[in-house]
Order: C-alpha cells, then structure tokens, then sequence
C-alpha cells in the first residue's frame, strides 16, 4: 500500500519520552513526534540530527522508510532541511524552530496544505529497527485449494482509509446481504490498514478501539453469509504506521483463524527497510506457511506491487493472488494505465493464483459511468479479483447495476481460468480476447481516446468465422449470427463488450 504519505491528518501533538544529552542550543540527536490516530494509537516520526556549526544533516524514520537529510541549514534558532535533493519532484522540505526543549516542523510538500508537528528529544532507541530474522530457506507451499475463480468482495481502504471501524464493516456486510452484491457473488469483506494496536505480554496481536472485537465481528459476518478478511505486513510495521507481523507470523495466524478470518492482505511497506527485494519470496513464504499451519482456510493475498515478477513465484509461497502494480487511484489515467498494462503475465494466471492490478475504484466518484464499465469490462477479461472500494451503504443503482451485471461477473468468474490477452492495437482502440469455457470467446473493444471511434471486427482476425453468435453484454442484447465483418461504434473511453459463442454448443 501507500506507505508514509498515506496519512495526511498530522496534529500538533506530541509525548516526550525520554532525554538526550547535548549541549542547550545544540539541535544533535533524536527528536520524536507522536502523532495520535484517533484509535488509541500513535504514529510516530523520528528526526535524527547532528548539527555541526550552521549545517544540519541526518535522517527523517516513519515507520516504513528513512530518508536521508538534504541542504540542512540552521540559522540561529531556525532551521530548514529536506527528503531530497531541488531535483527531485517529490521533495518534501522541513522548516522549523526552537522553543525551549521542542521543536517546532512544518512540513511542506508539493501541491498540498503545510503541516506542523510538534517534536521532543527521544532516547537512543528511537526510531530503531528490530533485530534481523533471516529469511527462510526457499520451499514450495503447498496449494490451498482455494480462489479456483477469482476472489470477489469489498476492501476498505479506497473508501475509507483509516475511518474504518466496526460499525462500518457490519454495515457494509448488511449492505451486501441485502442489495444483491452477495447474490452476485461478491463473498469477501476485507478490512485493510488501521485495525491493529499492539502486542500483549505474550506476543498476541491486539486491536485498537476500532474494532472492540474482532471474533464477533467476524461471527457476524459469517452469519450474513459472507467472509471476513484482514490486513497486515511481513514488517514491523504497515503501511500506516500500525504493527505489522514481523518476528510474530505464526503467532499472527493463529489470532487470525481463532478470531475466524478468511483471507489476508499482506503488504510489503517497512519490510522493505529490513530486507532486501531478493529476500521477498521466503518472506512471503514465511506466512504462507503459518497460515497454513493454522489448518483454517485463509486467502493469501500478496501485496508488494509487481516487485521481483511476483508471478513467477506467487503461487510457489501459498499465494492466492498477487499484486501486479502501485496503487490504483480513482481516475482514468490511474486505471487505463494499470490495466491495459497486464498483458504479458497473462500466462501466469490459473485458478487458484491470479495477477492482481488492484481494487476497484467503480463508484467513488471520480470517473464516468462510461469509464466505470471499462474498468469493469477491463477487470473481467483480465480474470481480476473483483474487490469492490466504494461505500455500499449509499451505492446508486447505476452504479450497483455495472458492479453486479452477472454476464461481465460470469466473464471474470469463467471456469476455465484464463486470464485475456491484448489482440490487436490500432491507435486508441484495442481489442481484447478472454478465452471461456466451451469454447466461447470474451471480447473487449475498447476506445482509450478522447472521442467515439468506429471499430470494425473481422471474423478471420477472431478465428471464429462460421457457426458463431453474439451476445453485447452491457447493452442485454443478442446480436444474432457473427457475419464475416461486425462493425461498431465505441464511446470515448468506453467499451463494448461481447460474449461469442458457438452454436453447436
């Protein structure tokens, strides 16, 4: 997931913890800022500095990266320091003050609001990271038998990031119960970053006052008919700063099959600052294992963004489905860019192991209803998982209509298990072909252009001449026998979407 930038609420709170020695005026050593979530839990950020005459340099830690400090410079009790270098666009630059025993920063990055945090002296240990655990010895896990078509259900981060709690998870699970998602096939309700606290004395994953309790809420899940998921990350900490798994993977999966949990997201984030990308797949291997250990049936999804061509060996460490890029946004640039990008791991795709190009962003508002079908029709042919982002609670109709539209559903959910390929580019329009059971043919023609475009098909070009119909799944129509040519007219960035099918089926 988004790692330090995914939270944007910093408050001008702070706790000290403890005292450094150095001289009065002196800005060297570790300054720290805790910053309540609003759940009980605090995210934290460290600055590491040395000062040396009017230059400051050192480091800034969040819990999932340390960035070293560029142009430090203090100015008698100002000082001013940032992430990176003028040349690089995602600089974020640190002015701040000296007020007696804290630090006044605020942060300052490009194209949002100033942000000011309030920073005391630390001990030593802050912002250190735990002891190293060696990675595993590579070994195949084996399969859990699950996700034979591709996972369906909700995720609560596009939505509502770090508000979710329970209420919203139950409320959500009622919505799908009752609006027909359910019925569509739509069985998983993930609950992603924000529900963790701390550990107890025995090492036991706690969760804050989000989510009170975590075993009934998944009994009451269960009892609508649906599953319940959760999130965590091979590090010590997620994306959000919460507590990760590290040095905890067995325990972790025990809490997750006692509290009931059916599927888990596991994101790469910190681990990133303990082990290296080469190490990924015995990292990931490690909760594999746990999870199956737990003899409960959990969906391993991995969520470390296409790093090390997760495909080759996702399946090799009990994933289920793995994250084939960044983060999805809800755009059109975001998710045209991300899906039609998916050709070429189509081998790696089966039933039981997906590539995964994110959640889906239908129904948050910031793209049209035409582009809305794409990215459905999009993520059908691709044999996606289909994990709905958007509040149910309050879905229109149009918008409920494109998520549970059974035939572009029965394209993504098709037995066979293939994931669909590009056929053909010409300028904007590109044509994509999903293999089906029975011999019938998924095709996606769809137009990344600004304006409508006129899209013949040759049925040679198909290799379904002869002895063939057609089905226009957004429009319910049948369109009757496929002739040597069809020709059509496609919406800027929309799509028509076709189900071929042999009649001597």
């Amino acid at each position: 997931m988004k790692g330090f930038s995914r939270f944007s609420g910093f408050a001008a709170v702070v706790v000290a913890i403890g005292v450094v020695a150095g001289a009065a005026g002196d800005l060297t050593g570790r300054w720290v800022s805790r910053v309540p979530n609003g759940d009980g839990t605090f995210r934290e950020t460290v600055f590491v500095l040395n000062q040396q005459g009017t230059t400051l340099t050192g480091s800034v830690i969040s819990p999932t990266s340390e960035q070293p400090i560029a142009d430090g410079a203090i100015d008698g009790d100002t000082f001013s320091f940032a992430s990176a270098p003028a040349t690089n666009p995602r600089r974020v630059v640190y002015r701040g003050a000296r007020a007696g025993d804290e630090l006044r920063i605020t942060i300052v990055r490009p194209g949002r609001p100033d942000q000011t945090l309030t920073a005391s002296r630390g001990p030593d240990s802050a912002g250190r990271l735990p002891d190293r655990i060696p990675p595993p010895e590579l070994h195949p896990v084996p399969d859990n038998g699950l996700a034979r078509t591709p996972p369906m259900g909700w995720n609560s981060w596009n939505k509502f990031r770090g508000a979710v709690d329970d209420a919203t998870v139950r409320a959500i699970a009622d919505a799908m119960a009752a609006n027909g998602m359910k019925q569509a096939g739509y069985i998983y309700v993930n609950i992603d970053d924000t529900w963790e606290a701390g550990r107890d004395s025995s090492g036991r994953i706690l969760t804050n006052r989000k989510f009170p309790d975590m075993k009934a809420l998944a009994d009451y899940v269960h009892a609508k008919g649906l599953k319940l998921g959760i999130y965590s990350s091979p590090g010590p900490f997620t994306c959000a700063g919460y507590e990760g798994s590290y040095g905890h993977e067995v325990d972790d999966a025990r809490t997750y099959a006692a509290w009931g949990i059916d599927y888990l997201k596991y994101d790469w984030c910190s681990a990133a600052r303990i082990y290296r990308d080469h190490e990924m797949q015995a990292v990931y291997q490690k909760m594999g294992d746990a999870l199956r250990a737990t003899g409960r049936p959990i969906v391993f999804s991995l969520c470390q963004y296409g790093r090390q061509d997760v495909w080759k060996w996702g399946a090799d460490v009990g994933g289920n489905l793995w994250r084939t890029t960044g983060d999805i946004s809800d755009t059109w640039e975001s998710m045209s860019r991300i899906g039609f990008n998916q050709d070429e791991i189509a081998p790696y795709a089966k039933p039981g192991h997906w590539n995964d190009p994110d959640m889906l962003e239908i129904g948050n508002g910031g793209m049209t209803e035409a582009e809305y079908r794409t990215h459905m029709s999009l993520w059908a042919i691709l044999a996606a998982p289909l994990l709905a982002g958007n509040d149910l609670q309050t879905v229109s109709p149009e918008i409920l209509a494109i998520l549970t539209n059974r035939d572009v559903i029965a394209i993504d959910q098709d037995a066979l298990g293939q994931q669909g390929r590009r056929m053909k580019k010409d300028g904007d329009v590109e044509i994509w072909v999903k293999p089906l059971s029975g011999g019938a043919r998924a095709i996606g023609v769809f137009n990344r252009g600004g304006a409508a475009a006129p899209v013949s098909l040759r049925c040679d070009d198909l290799q379904l001449c002869g002895g063939y119909t057609m089905r226009d799944v957004w429009a319910a129509k049948d369109l009757g026998p496929l002739g040597a040519t069809f020709s059509t007219s496609v919406p800027s960035h929309g799509v028509v979407l076709l189900v071929v099918r042999s009649v001597r089926v």
